[in-house]
């Protein structure tokens, strides 16, 4: 038989999916987002059920974690997921990670190499926005910048896309992306816009900017693109193909091709 174990007493709202001050708890789900929050010290985590195979390849960050894990039976994990949904037998129950400012985290002088950002205006997909978290981490981006309303929210879904990224890159939402963006440009920050309307293919613009200095790259929404707002605080527009390929990519693939041109660019991929 499994045995089941849990740490001290239970807070209430572990099962409501709220906290005391009704801040939406979710979970987790997924080899790998699992063992990211479990080794992210900013993150609060709260209950962790498991199978005995998921615990084997969670490994040692279970107990490093201070959790007791429940062990359940493959066939009997007492979570409600959506149907279809690949728990891989581990489910974690935790609060959003605290908001963070973007001028603290994005925007500090470092010596290293130069900051580079993704700006998101209105994706709202929680799978696109997981997939592109996870693409910035794959090309060491500093953070992923979306507006507080009208875009992805922190949940199980978009965790799992992630592949654990959600813990490893700040996902920052803001209050006004466009102010954000004047923020970063004031701070020294070359901006482009995806948009398949523009005229200068994205190869020729990278080559032709300045890739040692700060760089955010901003794109929209599948089908309504940037909006104009959006669009004035970039200092450069840039489509992907010749012709005006952008709009037809999925903007998770949109993302990743235009890391890889700066980053191959910078001699860093």
């Amino acid at each position: 038989m499994p045995r089941s174990t849990r740490s001290g007493p239970r807070k209430k709202g572990d099962e409501t999916g709220r906290d005391r001050i009704g801040t939406p708890r979710f979970w987790l789900y997924g080899v790998h987002p699992v063992r990211e929050a479990l080794g992210n010290p900013d993150r609060s985590k709260y209950r962790l059920v498991v199978t005995q195979n998921a615990l084997n390849r969670l490994g040692e960050c279970v107990s490093s974690s201070g959790l007791d894990p429940e062990i359940v039976s493959p066939r009997s994990v007492p979570v409600r997921f959506e149907s279809g949904t690949s728990h891989q037998g581990c489910a974690l129950l935790v609060d959003p990670l605290p908001r963070r400012k973007l001028d603290r985290h994005l925007f500090e002088n470092r010596r290293d190499q130069p900051i580079l950002a993704v700006f998101l205006d209105r994706v709202t997909d929680p799978m696109n926005t997981g997939a592109i978290l996870r693409t910035a981490s794959i090309f060491g981006a500093d953070a992923v910048v979306a507006p507080a309303r009208h875009s992805a929210k922190e949940s199980g879904a978009l965790a799992k896309a992630a592949s654990g990224a959600l813990d490893r890159i700040p996902y920052l939402r803001v209050p006004n992306l466009a102010n954000s963006m004047i923020s970063a440009s004031d701070a020294g920050t070359t901006i482009i816009g995806l948009d398949g309307s523009a005229t200068t293919d994205l190869d020729e613009l990278v080559a032709s900017i300045d890739t040692a200095s700060s760089i955010a790259v901003t794109f929209g929404s599948e089908g309504k693109g940037l909006r104009k707002r959006t669009r004035d605080c970039c200092h450069f527009m840039a489509r992907i193909g010749r012709g005006g390929a952008t709009g037809s990519l999925n903007v998770s693939t949109s993302v990743a091709i235009t890391l890889y041109a700066i980053r191959t660019r910078q001699g860093l991929f």
